[in-house]
């Protein structure tokens, strides 16, 4: 079939609001996802990452910069719309990228509190359920 544009998803939370939190559970999922889906920096089109307003210490973009080969990769961070009742803490990312997978190939991934938001997506069973 060749090469095609797809999109991966993905999701975690942060125990806490402070940049060692962010940082480990951002990293967690950017390794996930880019070996479950062989990610090469060089085909990513951008990466978007989205955080509820209780996050705020660092940008998860600037920790995705700090990647080996992620320099060059467009990324924007945005504040998620609130919702009453909605996930605290939680960190969403979209990635676009190049790649021969089919979209039945790519697994999108979600950590931590964030796997109750898509179970048939889930890859961890870190964290509890949130309340």
């Amino acid at each position: 079939m060749g090469w095609r544009v797809r999109a991966i998803r993905g999701a975690t939370t942060a125990d806490s609001n402070t940049e060692s939190a962010i940082r480990q559970v951002v990293t967690e999922l950017l390794d996930e996802l880019s070996t479950a889906n062989e990610l090469d920096p060089t085909e990513i089109v951008y990466v978007v990452f989205t955080a509820t307003p209780d996050i705020d210490a660092i940008f998860p973009a600037a920790i995705a910069r700090q990647r080996l080969g992620w320099d060059l990769v467009p990324l924007l961070d945005v504040q998620q719309m609130v919702v009453p009742g909605s996930l605290n803490h939680c960190i969403r990312v979209l990635i676009q990228f190049n790649t021969p997978l089919t979209q039945a190939e790519i697994q999108h991934i979600y950590l931590r509190g964030a796997r109750f938001l898509r179970p048939e997506w889930s890859l961890s069973t870190v964290g509890t359920r949130p309340q």
